[in-house]
């Protein structure tokens, strides 16, 4: 136990802190900056090649300039503090509004326009602004935060499978975004929330569920697992022998799509999802142009949360637990010592960092960055594919195929484009 947390096994209000702020200069804020962190889809510059975007507390623009770079800096032009995102991009950066001021992806200012013509010897000096790396992948922004050099970017398995749909969906959820990623290594919630809620919400049996008979944490390089046997599984059945991924530090793999809790600030979370689907053999090759990016509603007109869809569940169970979660008031039982563990690890890695160590999980490495395998219970299929016919006797596979359950909202153009994918016509 650490020493400042109750002899129960809570929280203080200390150490909840330590865990849910995420600022400049915080601990978890410092901690989460030595990370490349998800924060847009590429899709979503195509058509304004300008977007302002909030996270970890601080306010920037991220833009596509006319030779396709990417860049994300300071909001405020380094000049007058006006706003970035009014701006518009030229082939070298983003140049602002107000009184032309130019700055690059690496936050120099490039052109002063009237000081450039009225001082023979312009200086530009001390007028960069704030910036930070970006790239892509999959279809997918990522930023880096911290401090200099930057690590590698992980490059995970599926984002190097081919012949597959992707699809990347945001939604924007008013809490703390630790609350949302203690949901990662919690799986007696799928039982309630997922199957029996889910049941109930659509007229079903409330209780249907099987129960969950035994669980199993573990930690890895790259975060934890979760294992589980429930009624009519037994040890030999995947979700005991390969489990499921809670990503350090703050991400969820499932097999076929991840999901990642970015803070936005104390107070709000930026969820990123990334999902594959693997076309049925026969319809090789096919190659996705672009990756569609959608936002997924999470109140409906009335103003109550979805709860209709798997993620929206979710989102139901993480905001109703206020702002910010008050871990002072919890009741831990033996289902919650995956979390238990993940918190330790985020004190540890926290120490690590105020200690000037690098903390777990960076790769330093380009050649181990550039397929990083996770465990996965449909590896098979995702990387080979089955045939059309064959879907319809796996129950996932062929509820994917009638709608998508993940999020609320999905547009209609890009179900278009998934039924054209798989081939499935007006099914």
């Amino acid at each position: 136990m650490w020493p400042n947390d109750r002899e129960d096994g809570l929280l203080t209000a200390a150490r909840n802190e330590m865990l849910t702020r995420v600022g400049p200069g915080t601990p978890m804020g410092e901690l989460l900056r030595r990370y490349w962190q998800p924060v847009a889809g590429a899709s979503e510059l195509d058509a304004n090649p300008i977007k302002p975007i909030r996270l970890l507390g601080e306010d920037l623009v991220l833009y596509k300039d006319l030779r396709g770079h990417y860049g994300l800096v300071d909001r405020h032009c380094p000049h007058r503090r006006a706003d970035m995102s009014y701006g518009w991009v030229e082939q070298n950066g983003i140049r602002c509004s107000y009184h032309g001021w130019l700055v690059n992806e690496t936050g120099r200012c490039l052109e002063q326009p009237y000081e450039d013509t009225a001082n023979p010897k312009p200086s530009k000096a001390g007028c960069d602004t704030k910036a930070y790396p970006v790239r892509e992948c999959a279809g997918l922004l990522f930023a880096y935060f911290g401090p200099q050099p930057a690590p590698e970017l992980p490059v995970w398995e599926p984002f190097t499978w081919a012949n597959g749909f992707r699809e990347i969906v945001l939604a924007d959820i008013p809490c703390n975004w630790f609350q949302c990623q203690e949901n990662s290594i919690d799986p007696v919630h799928f039982e309630w929330m997922h199957d029996n809620w889910g049941s109930r919400l659509r007229g079903g049996d409330a209780n249907a569920a099987p129960k969950h008979l035994k669980l199993k944490f573990e930690e890895f390089e790259h975060g934890f697992i979760y294992k589980r046997v429930r009624e009519g599984q037994s040890e030999q059945d995947r979700y005991w022998t390969v489990g499921r991924v809670a990503l350090w530090p703050n991400g969820f793999y499932l097999g076929s799509h991840f999901e990642w809790r970015v803070p936005v600030d104390d107070e709000n979370t930026l969820s990123v999802a990334w999902f594959f689907m693997r076309v049925p053999k026969g319809r090789e090759p096919y190659v996705q142009e672009r990756v569609p990016t959608w936002v997924s509603p999470i109140k409906d007109e009335n103003g109550r949360w979805i709860s209709s869809h798997v993620i929206n569940q979710d989102i139901v169970a993480w905001v109703g637990q206020g702002r910010i979660a008050d871990r002072s008031k919890e009741n831990l039982r033996s289902s919650d010592i995956g979390i238990t563990m993940m918190r330790n690890r985020f004190f540890q890695e926290i120490d690590a960092v105020a200690a000037g160590k690098e903390p777990a999980g960076v790769v330093r490495s380009a050649d181990a960055a550039a397929c990083i395998a996770l465990p996965n219970m449909a590896r098979e299929f995702n990387a080979e594919g089955i045939a059309l016919a064959d879907f319809d006797k796996d129950l996932v596979l062929r509820q994917r195929l009638k709608e998508f359950r993940h999020h609320y909202g999905q547009p209609a153009q890009v179900r278009r484009a998934f039924v054209e994918a798989m081939g499935i016509g007006g099914n």
